[in-house]
């Protein structure tokens, strides 16, 4: 490529970036408003974010009797001694708030008979404080109603199908960012240099086979902020629904955990229930306890079904009209039959560390949504906090951008842009894949850790497509500190440490470099001194 044409896709700008099309880029984007802003989305505006596929709604103690003292207790006793009290409580405090700034811009939250917002009741939650829309349609009803307020909106720019694949950085300050059409590795790179830039990308459930996440939740945005020496918080933390709906589809339909709230059932293959030997709570226990349950069926041969017969019968179609549409095209009448399950992939607990104000250790770099991490979740998330926090993180980022001066953009290097990234290795992404659901899975050990991370390690440096690449990346972080974590704690469950560690009771903080190091030692042999390294 020649280097006026380089020089050309070089952009200035003064507005702050967003990257991300998801709940928590949205909101921002609107709270920022009438500030400029340009919002950099994969995939068409409403497509390809996670939070649109978010069925149980966001949990706020908004219900008569309740308090958000009460919810953040909840989430602090699901979240296996990790949990920052102080970000729990300041996040169930401004859940009503957040709650209100989406019924002004139009979301239609379900109301009882009185016109109060209705609530209902997940998995490890002492109350009934989940709000929904049409019973299962909360992501998509949020998601249609922002995207429609921020095309409204004329201070916000829209850059539709660009996939950010690297941050730049100066004197560890952000300087811009690499862009490249979604889907295009031969296309031409677009770099905007920017020194206002906000991450919400999303997670990398999508490196596992088996997930409810949509293909963009790829591990990008924590792939190019830990390239650029971000500090990256608990990544060994990543929760598993427990009910994925098993019918050959890539990502797994869900089964919201709404349904166990209406009193739906486990049951294995005989038509069993099996959760009750296992906890108190039986299919209301904690995800990563049920989601055990679900995969110790699988592995026994017995099989694992959702059963919501009794429960709902007939009234499955219209209470739950999501979930059943996803059966009734699968050929299954949940009303009639039990509907085949499995563990998946959901939500990922680690990301980008984050102060209360949503900022990284990059000067100039925020996060917020799935990939950050706030502290708020712990080793396991509450079900519905994760839209709750995407929210109140994001109109606390605009806060802070909005009270900042930030200087203008210096004109970039044209040496910082990557021409071409090579051709997408499918294979590699479906071994990527594989290995993840293998090895860094439900269930972990050392041997199978140890083979991730050596291969994931391996292809970082390898890969010749920058998607791979970044990938390998997010994998690596996430099986390097699986690796070093010696011990179960919440969703990570260690078969050869089966137990929690008392001494290992603090959030893991880490860098992409600290995770090479593994690597490195695992190829040396010398284990234990690298081990320590990387959890402080």
């Amino acid at each position: 490529m020649a280097t006026s044409n380089i020089h050309n896709l070089i952009r200035s700008s003064d507005d702050v970036v967003i990257v991300g099309g998801g709940l928590a880029g949205l909101f921002c984007a609107l709270k920022l408003a009438p500030r400029p802003v340009t919002l950099i989305s994969a995939a068409p505006l409403g497509q390809g974010a996670s939070s649109a596929w978010a069925q149980g709604g966001i949990a706020a103690a908004v219900a008569e009797g309740d308090t958000p003292e009460a919810h953040a207790a909840d989430t602090i006793a699901v979240g296996g001694g990790l949990v920052d009290e102080a970000v729990a409580l300041g996040i169930a405090r401004e859940a009503a708030s957040r709650i209100h700034d989406l019924l002004a811009y139009g979301v239609p939250f379900d109301r009882d008979l009185d016109g109060r917002l209705a609530v209902g009741r997940e998995a490890a939650h002492s109350a009934r404080r989940i709000v929904h829309v049409r019973g299962d349609g909360a992501g998509a009803a949020i998601i249609a109603v922002l995207s429609e307020a921020v095309r409204r909106t004329p201070s916000i720019r829209l850059m539709e199908g660009f996939v950010a694949e690297a941050l730049l950085t100066e004197d560890g300050a952000v300087t811009g960012l690499q862009l490249r059409e979604a889907g295009k590795p031969a296309a031409a790179p677009v770099v905007l240099a920017s020194r206002t830039v906000v991450l919400a990308t999303g997670g990398l459930g999508h490196l596992y086979a088996v997930t409810t996440n949509p293909p963009e939740a790829g591990g990008s945005g924590l792939a190019i902020a830990a390239r650029a020496g971000a500090v990256i918080a608990d990544p060994e933390f990543v929760q598993f629904h427990p009910t994925a709906i098993m019918v050959g589809r890539d990502p797994a339909p869900l089964a919201t955990e709404a349904l166990r709230g209406e009193g739906a059932t486990l049951i294995d293959g005989n038509g069993e229930r099996f959760m009750r030997a296992r906890h108190p709570l039986a299919e209301l226990a904690p995800r990563d306890i049920v989601a055990r349950g679900v995969f110790a069926e699988i592995a026994a041969g017995r099989g694992a079904f959702l059963d919501a017969r009794q429960a709902l019968g007939a009234r499955f179609a219209t209470k739950f009209p999501t979930v059943h549409a996803s059966c009734i095209a699968a050929g299954i009448d949940p009303a009639t039959h039990p509907i085949p399950i499995a563990p998946a992939a959901h939500y990922h607990m680690g990301g980008i560390a984050v102060d209360a104000r949503g900022r990284s250790s990059i000067d100039g770099l925020w996060a917020a949504g799935e990939v950050s991490s706030t502290g708020a979740h712990g080793a396991n998330r509450l079900a519905s906090n994760s839209l709750l926090e995407a929210v109140v993180y994001a109109a606390r980022i605009a806060d802070d951008i909005a009270g900042r001066t930030v200087p203008s953009p210096a004109r970039l290097p044209e040496a910082w842009v990557t021409p071409r990234s090579g051709t997408l290795d499918a294979a590699a992404v479906k071994r990527l894949r594989t290995m993840m659901s293998a090895h860094v899975g439900v269930i972990r050990d050392r041997d199978g850790l140890a083979q991730a991370v050596r291969h994931f390690a391996t292809l970082e440096h390898e890969a010749g497509n920058v998607a791979v690449r970044n990938m390998a990346t997010s994998a690596l972080l996430v099986a390097a500190a699986a690796w070093t974590r010696h011990e179960s704690r919440g969703a990570h469950f260690r078969s050869d440490h089966p137990a929690d560690n008392s001494a290992l009771a603090q959030r893991t903080m880490t860098t992409l470099a600290a995770a090479r190091e593994v690597a490195e030692s695992l190829n040396e042999h010398s284990l234990p001194r690298i081990a320590q390294s990387v959890i402080a």
